[in-house]
């Protein structure tokens, strides 16, 4: 028995840890070394009042294949390095996936989910553009057809995320008019509530990065609206919650580029004040983030232009229902769901009534407090200092403030779209810095940043300065 696990071990590329290995054969049940580098797991659309994430695995790929890719596409180094004799590089393997997707002749649903689902891994964690620009025609045609036709729901489902990373990395401005009957046909036509979900995302990416204008827009939006508005009837999923939070999330990150969405406001916040009222919790909270970016775009249009928008729900008004929906918030749902819907409908009321952006904290500290920075003798002797902005993200060795509801929007939904390879694009694909320009960034000290500031923070010389400014004050 022992020893066909071990077969099994070695022909999976799997090996037994050092320990495992000095221990009896009879001791090995349990020696299987685990990697420690798959990503950690978060719920996709969901809109945490805070969030700081360490690693570019720290985003949910959507995709079980990361967990056993991520360390070896990751510790490549550049394009012409090797791990070893037998592993390719990853622009090789890359191009091999391609092939394999775009020649379909004679190949299984197992090949093309392979398939599909590697070239996902490896463009969401390497920065492929100049590498997919050649074979992009080819690629959108392949995915076409398995998005149309393929055998399964993953393979659908691997195809339309393939179609998101490809647009993300190679922005076109051909590609919407091909895919968008598509996508809305499968979005209404198929029953697989996962597939439903991967069209309406790949609806909002495509029309954004693809070539949609002005007017794809609005037609966009209005689709989205419907689907909200119909709780899912409109894509024959009635009362799903997980296609109506899919919608409303897609619905906010177009939301985010259109300069006159108050030509949608009124039916598209009639909508939205209705689904606060779902027992879902996601869906409540996406519905009101929404709400918050209607009023903010408000605020910003009367800035501008010194107009009032008036809106079809008076501020009053809906900071009163959240206040009930907390209170009432159905034992039913799990406490993380109520904690969850207890921080954002806080923020969302913090911000109607501040006219701030998501996640504004009122709370603070008195200025002239010695130990926070201040003094007794700053200013006019006393004050109060609040918090501000806490929602923030930090990826690898910078942070960025998130202090708008736009911003938000199109951050959540990127993380879904790029899964573990947000931080990779974040900081290679000059699109990303395109659509995130207007996010305040922070360079935060690295970790040989922060060894030398403590190495010299203990040098010999400090210390005894410490001991000289002792001695003076005794």
């Amino acid at each position: 028995m022992h020893d066909l696990r071990k077969k099994i071990l070695l022909e999976s590329g799997k090996t037994l840890s050092r320990k495992a290995r000095a221990r009896p054969e009879s001791g090995r049940s349990s020696a299987v070394h685990t990697p420690n580098t798959s990503p950690g797991h978060s719920r996709a659309g969901s809109r945490p009042g805070s969030r700081y994430a360490s690693s570019d695995d720290d985003f949910d790929s959507g995709s079980e294949y990361d967990d056993v890719m991520t360390a070896s596409t990751n510790s490549l180094g550049d394009d012409n390095e090797v791990e070893d004799n037998t592993v390719a590089s990853w622009p090789d393997r890359l191009r091999d996936r391609i092939a394999e997707m775009t020649n379909l002749k004679r190949s299984s649903v197992q090949g093309r989910e392979a398939a599909l689902n590697a070239y996902v891994h490896l463009l969401r964690h390497h920065y492929a553009k100049n590498i997919v620009d050649g074979y992009l025609s080819e690629i959108v045609a392949s995915l076409l057809k398995s998005i149309r036709s393929g055998d399964s729901a993953d393979e659908r489902t691997l195809a339309m995320r393939a179609l998101n990373v490809t647009v993300i990395t190679c922005p076109a401005q051909n590609v919407f008019d091909r895919v968008f009957q598509t996508l809305k046909g499968v979005c209404e036509d198929t029953d697989e509530e996962k597939v439903k979900i991967e069209a309406i995302h790949s609806l909002s990416a495509t029309v954004l990065y693809a070539g949609g204008g002005s007017a794809a827009y609005d037609e966009v939006l209005q689709f989205l609206v419907e689907i909200i508005e119909s709780d899912g009837g409109a894509v024959n999923a009635q009362d799903n919650g997980a296609v109506v939070s899919a919608a409303l999330q897609a619905w906010g990150l177009v939301a985010s580029y259109v300069p006159d969405l108050l030509d949608q406001a009124e039916q598209a916040m009639e909508a939205f004040m209705e689904q606060l009222d779902s027992t879902d919790a996601e869906v409540q909270t996406g519905a009101g983030s929404n709400i918050a970016l209607l009023f903010e775009v408000a605020r910003d249009h009367e800035e501008e232009t010194g107009e009032k928008f008036d809106m079809q729900y008076n501020q009053h008004r809906i900071m009163t229902r959240m206040a009930e929906i907390v209170r009432e918030s159905s034992k039913s749902i799990s406490k993380r769901d109520r904690r969850h819907l207890r921080s954002s409908f806080t923020s969302i009321v913090t911000s109607l009534e501040r006219g701030k952006g998501p996640g504004y904290s009122t709370a603070g500290r008195g200025t002239d407090n010695p130990h926070v920075g201040g003094g007794s003798t700053d200013g006019d002797g006393g004050g109060f200092q609040e918090f501000g902005y806490r929602e923030k993200l930090r990826v690898r060795d910078q942070l960025m403030v998130i202090d708008t509801w736009s911003l938000q929007a199109r951050v959540e939904a990127l993380k879904v779209l790029l899964g573990g390879g947000f931080a990779t694009h974040f900081t290679d694909n000059p699109l990303l810095e395109e659509i995130l320009a207007d996010a305040e960034v922070e360079q935060l000290a690295t970790a040989a940043d922060r060894k030398k500031r403590r190495d010299t923070e203990d040098s010999p010389a400090k210390k005894g300065r410490k001991s000289l400014r002792a001695t003076e004050v005794f």
